[in-house]
């Protein structure tokens, strides 16, 4: 089955004013150095560096920024207290918190996803470790791009599911500005029919937006955890990644933990790859383990979807179901097309509930999908599949 898409005009085309930022940190020194890496780029700019919380809430209107860069730990007014504020001020602000990499400071990141933050950052610990600079300079530069390019596309219609028993054809409007000609290029969406293979794992991989997405799809889908084994990469960093299992332990009502390397793979499990370290799955006898390693970055993450995917194709060949939710990038889609030609299956998020439709983008685009799914979707159809029923 063919979906035809209408593709957006390269950035150059559109012609938007640069994306306004404030930036909001007790450190000046913080403050200096990601302003000027924002200034650096010709489709940003800063139009506020603010020291407390307090200024930054009194100021947003006037300043009128499309997205915010919020500490979290400032005197006066801290992030986590202003964020509310700033967003009742204005309510399609995106906000970005920052923040070190302690345990109190990741569960008030996920405290603020919850009160509206659109995304997290941790910062390094010195701005002295260059490495770790470029990282989070990176990191911060492509959030603040994609986070803040939803605010200027027009509203996407969520679409009926896209499957092969799903309406033909989707039209998705052109994301233009004022005075820019509709696009006239459209790729095509294929679509494959589930395989007749029956799934004996669970596979996920998410980034941006991700915590929240995996919250719903874990909800949902207790009688596929009860009886087969769940395993999940999310682009997080150490420290993050044990309250993310946390959090899914108690949405699933299973038990949820970052993965160890050598333990057995069992149904009855969501295993997380922990931060800063790849999860595989190998074989040792009649058995399945965790296979960790700490080597270099893969698709610029550590950990990456794509080890897991490709070993798990590897372990269990066509028995197999991956679900690819939101995030910026392209990882995942390799091993997506692995899995695939081993017989498996996946599911991709749909771009209208993706926060970036990078990576089930990119795994859409590559053709390797049996369906293209709206996130709330996704959960009874894995139920579904699990169950036997592959159309």
């Amino acid at each position: 089955m063919s979906v035809a898409v209408l593709t957006p005009p390269g950035s150059s085309a559109q012609r938007h004013e640069p994306l306004r930022v404030m930036v909001v940190d007790d450190s000046a020194v913080i403050r200096g150095l990601i302003s000027r890496w924002i200034e650096a780029e010709s489709d940003l700019t800063v139009v506020a560096s603010i020291r407390t919380g307090r200024d930054a809430v009194n100021q947003v209107v006037r300043v009128d920024p499309d997205v915010i860069v919020l500490d979290i730990e400032m005197p006066d007014l801290d992030g986590i207290s202003a964020l509310p504020l700033l967003l009742e001020k204005k309510r399609n602000l995106v906000i970005i918190m920052a923040s070190t990499l302690t345990r109190r400071n990741a569960e008030i990141s996920f405290r603020a996803l919850s009160l509206g933050a659109s995304d997290y950052i941790p910062k390094p610990e010195s701005t002295r470790e260059m490495s770790a600079a470029d990282i989070f300079k990176r990191d911060l530069i492509e959030k603040i791009r994609h986070l803040g390019a939803r605010l200027r596309r027009p509203a996407i219609v969520p679409s009926p599911s896209l499957s092969p028993a799903a309406q033909p054809v989707r039209a998705l409007l052109p994301r233009t500005s004022p005075g820019t000609m509709p696009p006239v290029a459209q790729t095509k969406l294929i679509v494959r029919p589930f395989s007749a293979n029956a799934p004996r794992v669970l596979l996920v991989g998410s980034s941006t937006g991700g915590p929240q997405a995996l919250m719903n799809l874990v909800a949902g889908i207790g009688p596929v955890i009860d009886q087969y084994p769940v395993l999940i990469t999310q682009h997080m960093p150490p420290t993050f990644t044990t309250i993310l299992a946390e959090h899914l332990a108690r949405a699933s009502g299973r038990p949820a933990h970052e993965a160890i390397d050598g333990e057995l793979v069992k149904a009855g499990q969501i295993y997380l790859a922990p931060g800063g370290r790849h999860m595989r799955v190998a074989r040792s006898g009649a058995n399945t383990v965790i296979a960790l390693d700490d080597g270099p970055q893969i698709n610029f993450c550590k950990p990456a979807v794509d080890p897991l995917f490709a070993s798990a194709a590897e372990v269990w060949q066509a028995g197999i179901l991956a679900v690819v939710l939101t995030g910026m990038g392209s990882d995942g889609a390799q091993g997506a097309k692995t899995i695939v030609a081993a017989g498996g299956n996946v599911i991709a998020q749909d771009e209208a509930t993706s926060v970036v439709w990078g990576m089930p983008g990119a795994v859409a685009h590559a053709g390797v999908c049996a369906a293209i799914l709206p996130l709330d979707q996704i959960a009874p159809k894995v139920v579904r599949v699990f169950s036997g029923v592959r159309g």
